[in-house]
C-alpha cells in the first residue's frame, strides 16, 4: 500500500513532550507532515498553558497518547502554504485553537459548530485523517489545514492572542448563545482562573454588568480594579449571597471543582441560565425544584466553531479584550504546570516558544 504523499518527506519538528502519566515534559524530536495543496505551515511563537493540558499529561481523563506534546492555544507566522490555500499567504499572523479538523458532513459542521461534530480532531493527542497522531503547539512549527486556522489581526499582539484560542471561546461563544451579550444585562462569572477573568473581559465589552461570584474574598479588589467587574460576592457569606438572589440573567460557571449548584440556581432571575464551561472530575447533584419554580435552565458550552472564534478573535481586537498573562520561557514549563495545579498564575501562562524553544533544548 503506497504511503501517504504528504508523508514521504516529512517536516522535522522540534518539541516538548511526556512520555508518561508523571506528568514531566522533556525535549522531544518528531515529524509533522508536509504542507498539502490546503495546508497551511506556520512557525509557532507563542502557546499558551490550558488547564487541559494538565490533566492530558497525566492522563487524567484516561485519553492521552504518548509521546504527548501538549498545546491549543498556539500562534505564530506562516511560512508556507499549499498550493490550493485561498485564506492565507507567507508571512500571515495565525493561531491554531481546540481542533485540527472534522467531518466536514455532518449537521454541526453546515452549522459552523465543528466544535459538536462527533469526528472532531483535537489539536494533539488524537488520531488524524492520515491515522498519525496530532502533536500540539509545545513545539516549533504546526500544518494545519487552511480551515481550521485563524487570522490574528495586526493590532492584537501574538502572546495575548493565543489564550484567546481557548479560554477566550469558550466564554465568548456561550455569552452569545444564550442571550447573555446585550447591554444592561446582569451576568455572573463564578471562579476567577483562566476562563472566568476571561468571561469578566468579554461580558463588560458586550454592555453587561458583571458580578464575580468567588470563595476567595481577596480576589476582589483585583475583579473590581483591574478586570472591570462591577460588583463582588463571596460565595461563603451567606448575607452576601442573600443580597443578590434573583438579579441574575444568566451565570458562567467557570469553576472545575466539585461545588453545589443550588446557591447559584437561587441567584438567577425567572428563566435564568446557569451556563457550565468547567468541568468537575465528579458528576453535581441538580436540584430540579430549583429550577422548576422560575423556569430555569442549567445548560453547558464547549468552545466554539472556527468562524465564532475568528469572531470572536476579531470582536477582541476591537476591544482591546485580552488575556491577563505570564510569559515564561519554554525550560519553565515544568514548574509553570506545578504552579498551574496550585493556581498561582494570573491568569495564564504563556510559553515564549519562538525566542526560547531551541536555546533551552538540546537532545
Amino acid at each position: 500500500m503506497a504511503s501517504q504523499p504528504e508523508m514521504e518527506h516529512p517536516k522535522k519538528a522540534f518539541g516538548w513532550a511526556a512520555r508518561d502519566s508523571s506528568g514531566v515534559l522533556s525535549p522531544f524530536k518528531f515529524s509533522r507532515r508536509e504542507t498539502g495543496e490546503k495546508d497551511v505551515t506556520f512557525k509557532v511563537l507563542y502557546c499558551g498553558i490550558c488547564h487541559s493540558d494538565l490533566h492530558m499529561i497525566k492522563n487524567e481523563w484516561g485519553s492521552s497518547v504518548y509521546p504527548l506534546v501538549p498545546g491549543h492555544e498556539i500562534a505564530g507566522v506562516v511560512t508556507e502554504v499549499g498550493s490550493k490555500v485561498q485564506k492565507f499567504k507567507v508571512g500571515d499572523r495565525v493561531g491554531v485553537g481546540c481542533m485540527v479538523n472534522s467531518c466536514r458532513s455532518c449537521q454541526s459542521c453546515a452549522d459552523n459548530l465543528e466544535n459538536y461534530c462527533p469526528k472532531m480532531i483535537l489539536t494533539y493527542a488524537a488520531k488524524n485523517v492520515d491515522g498519525t497522531i496530532t502533536y500540539g503547539g509545545y513545539s516549533d512549527l504546526m500544518v494545519s489545514d487552511e480551515d481550521f486556522v485563524i487570522r490574528i489581526p495586526d493590532n492584537l499582539p501574538l502572546e495575548a492572542a493565543a489564550p484567546l484560542l481557548c479560554a477566550g471561546i469558550t466564554v465568548y461563544s456561550p455569552l452569545k448563545y444564550y442571550g447573555l451579550d446585550k447591554p444592561g444585562l446582569h451576568v455572573g462569572v463564578v471562579g476567577l482562573g483562566g476562563l472566568g477573568h476571561m468571561a469578566v473581559k468579554f461580558a463588560k465589552a458586550l454592555g453587561a454588568k458583571v458580578t464575580v461570584i468567588s470563595t476567595s474574598p481577596n480576589k476582589k479588589t483585583e475583579a473590581i480594579e483591574k478586570l472591570g467587574a462591577d460588583s463582588f460576592v463571596v460565595s461563603r457569606e451567606q448575607d452576601q449571597m442573600k443580597a443578590v438572589m434573583g438579579t441574575f440573567d444568566g451565570i458562567i460557571d467557570t469553576v472545575s471543582a466539585v461545588h453545589p449548584l443550588l446557591p447559584l440556581i437561587s441567584l438567577l432571575k425567572p428563566h435564568g441560565k446557569l451556563v457550565m464551561v468547567g468541568a468537575p472530575e465528579k458528576p453535581l447533584e441538580v436540584p430540579v425544584f430549583s429550577l422548576l419554580g422560575g423556569r430555569k435552565t442549567i445548560a453547558g458550552s464547549m468552545i466554539g466553531g472556527i468562524k465564532e472564534t475568528q469572531e470572536m478573535i476579531d470582536f477582541a481586537a476591537k476591544h482591546d479584550v485580552k488575556p491577563e498573562i505570564e510569559v515564561i520561557p519554554m525550560d519553565y514549563v515544568n514548574t509553570a504546570m506545578e504552579r498551574l495545579l496550585k493556581a498561582d498564575v494570573k491568569y495564564r501562562f504563556v510559553i515564549d516558544i519562538g525566542n526560547t524553544l531551541k536555546a533551552s533544548s538540546s537532545i
